[in-house]
């Protein structure tokens, strides 16, 4: 049995479904600890601080000459990989693109009768920091990450976007980050990871200036940075680990459902991987082929823990409980493998993305259909977004009042600040009516 199995015939059963998600919740109080002793240490020494870390955990020759990538090492990036991997990349940037074109925000004015003019300005922040992951040693470069980030930043208009990631043993970035920097247009690269590359997007160094906004995924450690940053500089979100959960009635390809909860087992021994049915038939294929699936899967350990810590099947007598459960879920990605999908998405309430029928399984929006990839996760799809051009924006108040408008409402705003037993407001406001 790859994973657990549970019947649900209504929200009084949804207990053990929930539970098993949130256990998941990672104990970070050692890394809490670390983590503030190497932020501390990075805003206090700067690149030095970032040479020690970096070459005690990823390569021992590291010096501070090695931390920025020079620009004619992006463009040998950019050449050394194949030029139709180049063009795949190229094509799922354009539509990331796209897609948070129009999410873009514009200012807005209101004008009033008495001349009072309202408003919202929408701007960009003036620096964001992209963190890349390594990817196993630099090996499994995530190409993704850097595109999720860095293009709504783009799209938002930030003038300097820097990206930092962990160097290889031998001192460099993966070619494909490079590339994929190349061809975003990102020209400001660092060779620094972990908590101590947080710390300097944060705080800035003699090699790094400091940004306003830190997007992208890590490890703990990263996470915890972020964490522990937050008020300091905008964070995207606090991300725990990847989660799919599949709605499927009796039209569904079991093959598919099972490959579909693998591509989320596989991330991480953490990863949840639920697949919610009111055919119970189904469910027992879904189970059999898991077994099959994986046997090959090269990441068959970290897939098996998943599945059997955080994996479940569960059967439900129709769909209307399977929707209560999602939403009680709140998963990170949601697919509804039904028949009609397009009957059923009108209930879906929480959720950080939305796949629709058989044949649009998430990594197509992992990937590149266009719509971003950074995702609430741990139920936090209850009160949070995907990131967006909009976590690079910042929305600031116009308020332009004409004469008359004081004299029309200045004695009730005056009232209202002393209700509130603050004199001085009441009198900057009544000294214009004197006048």
């Amino acid at each position: 049995m790859p994973c657990p199995s549970f019947t649900v015939k209504g929200p009084e059963d949804f207990g053990p479904v929930r539970a098993l998600l949130d256990s998941r919740e990672e104990a970070a109080g050692d890394a809490a600890e670390k983590v503030a002793r190497i932020l501390a240490d990075v805003a206090k020494r700067g690149d030095e601080a970032l040479v020690e870390f970096t070459s005690r955990f990823d390569c021992a020759t590291f010096d501070a000459a090695c931390i920025r990538v020079a620009p004619e090492d992006i463009a040998k990036g950019l050449a050394a990989i194949p030029a139709s991997d180049a063009a795949i990349i190229a094509e799922a940037a354009d539509n990331i693109r796209a897609f948070h074109a129009a999410q873009k925000e514009r200012s807005w004015w209101m004008p009033a009768a008495d001349g009072t003019m309202l408003g919202q300005i929408v701007s960009p922040v003036d620096a964001a920091g992209c963190y890349v992951p390594g990817g196993r040693g630099g090996e499994t470069p995530l190409i993704s990450s850097l595109l999720m980030n860095a293009i709504p930043a783009q799209v938002a208009g930030v003038p300097r976007i820097v990206a930092v990631s962990p160097p290889r043993a031998d001192g460099t970035l993966n070619p494909y980050i490079l590339a994929a920097a190349a061809i975003c247009g990102i020209d400001e690269i660092h060779r620094v990871g972990s908590a101590w590359a947080v710390a300097a997007l944060a705080y800035g160094t003699a090699s790094i200036k400091p940004v306003d906004v830190i997007a992208g995924p890590g490890n703990i450690y990263v996470t915890t940075a972020k964490r522990l940053l937050i008020g300091k500089v905008g964070i995207d979100m606090i991300a725990g680990p990847s989660e799919i959960a599949i709605l499927a009635d009796a039209s569904a390809n079991p093959e598919w459902l099972a490959a579909d909860m693998l591509s989320q087992a596989e991330h991480d021994p953490m990863a949840a991987a639920i697949c919610v049915s009111t055919d119970a038939a189904l469910l027992q294929e879904v189970c059999r082929a898991l077994a099959r699936q994986l046997a090959d899967l090269p990441r068959n350990e970290i897939a098996a823990a998943a599945l059997g810590k955080f994996g479940a099947l569960v059967s439900v007598p129709d769909l209307e409980v399977g929707m209560d459960l999602i939403n009680a879920i709140a998963p990170e990605h949601f697919e509804l493998c039904l028949a009609d999908p397009w009957g059923v998405v009108g209930k879906v309430r929480h959720a950080g993305a939305v796949f629709l029928g058989h044949h649009c399984p998430e990594p197509v929006g992992d990937y590149f259909a266009g719509p971003n990839h950074v995702l609430p996760t741990m139920g936090t799809a209850r009160f949070s977004s995907a990131l967006s051009v909009s976590t690079f924006t910042k929305k600031t108040s116009l308020i332009a009042a004409a004469p008359g408008y004081v004299t029309a409402h200045g004695a009730k705003i005056a009232r209202l600040a002393r209700l509130e037993n603050l004199e001085a407001h009441a009198r900057s406001v009544e000294c214009r009516l004197k006048s």
